[in-house]
């Protein structure tokens, strides 16, 4: 897949989709890293890294009471990626509208561009996934970001989710297919073909 030099491009999908999962295969990550990796001028984000850096400080400290610092953390960096020119590929999660807007406004800023890639993987599927990897969110929570999600795949089936200036959808079969993500030139409004892949 191809984006312009200096874009934004969000993974996003429910808890347990697969982000992490794809970015370790595509950036070669161990899920052990603290800070964002660097693949050529490009940085690689995913909140595990703000967690795992916490987990060093906070100790005993309830998971709830960690997530707001996670998060903040998580967001700081990738906005701090862009203002310094990077492109960034980033883990996120999708369902929180305002970030999307935030990061799109300091795009715009310096002339660069937000894109999603929004991993289609079902409520089961997703749930399943957070087994495997040994973190389950709560039902609850979990629930939230289902009757968000909804809502944003099926802007995204039309092609256009503002303010990103693209979106792909991707399955799980086409999400394992895919070989490399490259900053070198607009992307086809329609997303990539599946020879692409």
């Amino acid at each position: 897949m191809h984006y312009p030099p200096g874009s934004l491009v969000l993974v996003a999908g429910l808890p347990g989709a697969g982000k992490s999962t794809l970015l370790d295969r595509l950036y070669g990550l161990r899920g052990d890293e603290t800070l964002p990796v660097i693949s050529g001028d490009t940085r690689v984000i995913d909140s595990r890294q703000s967690r795992n850096w916490w987990a060093r400080f906070l100790g005993p400290l309830p998971h709830r009471a960690r997530v707001p610092l996670v998060q903040a953390s998580h967001v700081w960096r990738i906005a701090r990626a862009m203002s310094q020119g990077h492109a960034v590929v980033a883990h996120t999660r999708g369902t929180w509208p305002h970030i999307l807007r935030g990061f799109a406004w300091m795009a715009r800023r310096r002339g660069g561009e937000v894109h999603l890639i929004l991993l289609d993987v079902d409520a089961r599927t997703a749930r399943e996934g957070q087994v495997a990897r040994g973190r389950v969110v709560t039902t609850t929570v979990f629930a939230r970001h289902v009757r968000r999600w909804r809502p944003l795949m099926e802007r995204a089936r039309s092609g256009h989710v503002p303010p990103a200036d693209g979106v792909t959808v991707l399955d799980r079969d086409a999400a394992d297919r895919l070989k490399a993500i490259r900053f070198d030139e607009i992307p086809d409004a329609e997303g990539p073909a599946p020879e692409a892949l």
